[in-house]
């Protein structure tokens, strides 16, 4: 699990751990990760079960994650499922981000995701089997205000995972790309203290979920080796409105995605407009207010 030390990265380990996997941490911070594994460890249902911490940065060295990994393997065997759950967000508006923003995110949520796939693919090819696990966001789903750098990285998982889940699955490979909606972490914690009133005020028109309902999900769907995986009913509207020409686990999906695709459109829709009025209603509010500023 990259992105283990916290948040849902840490709540998936537990998860998995609670049903006797051996578990490999993967994070840069060293102290958080120890003390993940304490919390982790009180969960085991066997003793022969293991957590294995690592300190590495996911998205900077792919060699660096390779050589990790390979370690990993050695102590612990092969890797079953990969959660790609490192991530980081900045929220702002378009011109007022700064450059190397658009690109440290990149790096992070998208070549993040890339490295350590990379690295575990060939064994799980050679296997027979595997499960990879991209965790996007509803922010890959839809684009919103103040998420110009976010929400591109996680779009792009979504392609990544779709072209991959191709070439995979003749050998008993699957993808799942993960959409969670709002979640109390403390990435969402932190991301809240700079958000834009717009973005704000759109959020509030959903709730925050927990970590550990969203990794439940994440896991029971990774498991069953659903392309798609969302939370709430939200979740499911959105992945059906995004579906688009996404892989589908059955033809009951399928069906599903055929005959809510318009009413879902029409929901939407209302949804998109809210979102324009807030947006415009905040654009007269600080106009109005800057214009009594000068007469002042």
């Amino acid at each position: 699990v990259t992105g283990g030390s916290s948040g849902i990265g840490k709540c998936i380990a537990i998860e998995c751990y609670k049903q006797g996997a051996f578990i490999t941490l993967i994070a840069r911070d060293e102290s958080k990760l120890l003390q993940t594994k304490k919390e982790i460890e009180k969960y085991s249902v066997n003793d022969k079960q293991v957590v294995l911490c690592i300190s590495v940065d996911v998205s900077k060295d792919y060699e660096q994650v390779e050589n990790v990994l390979k370690q990993a393997q050695e102590k612990l065997g092969p890797v079953d499922m990969l959660v790609n759950c490192a991530g980081t967000s900045v929220t702002g508006k378009f011109e007022d981000m700064e450059v190397n923003s658009f690109e440290r995110l990149m790096a992070v949520n998208y070549l993040g995701s890339v490295y350590p796939s990379r690295a575990v693919i060939t064994t799980m090819k050679e296997r027979r089997m595997g499960r990879i696990v991209f965790v996007s966001s509803q922010a890959g789903q839809l684009g919103l205000f103040g998420y110009t750098a976010y929400s591109p990285t996680k779009f792009a998982l979504r392609g990544l995972a779709e072209a991959l889940q191709m070439e995979v699955k003749p050998y008993n490979i699957y993808v799942t790309v993960a959409y969670p909606p709002d979640t109390d972490t403390p990435g969402f914690a932190e991301e809240s203290k700079t958000k834009p009133l717009e973005t704000k005020l759109i959020s509030e028109t959903s709730s925050v979920c927990q970590a550990e309902q969203v990794a439940r999900v994440i896991v029971k769907d990774a498991i069953q080796g659903n392309f798609n995986s969302s939370v709430g009913s939200d979740g499911y509207m959105l992945s059906i409105l995004t579906s688009g020409m996404s892989p589908v686990t059955s033809i009951t999906e399928g069906l599903q995605q055929v005959v809510c695709m318009g009413i879902f459109r029409i929901i939407g829709l209302f949804y998109l407009g809210s979102f324009d009025s807030i947006v415009r209603r905040c654009m007269m509010q600080r106009e109005k207010s800057e214009s009594t500023d000068k007469t002042e």
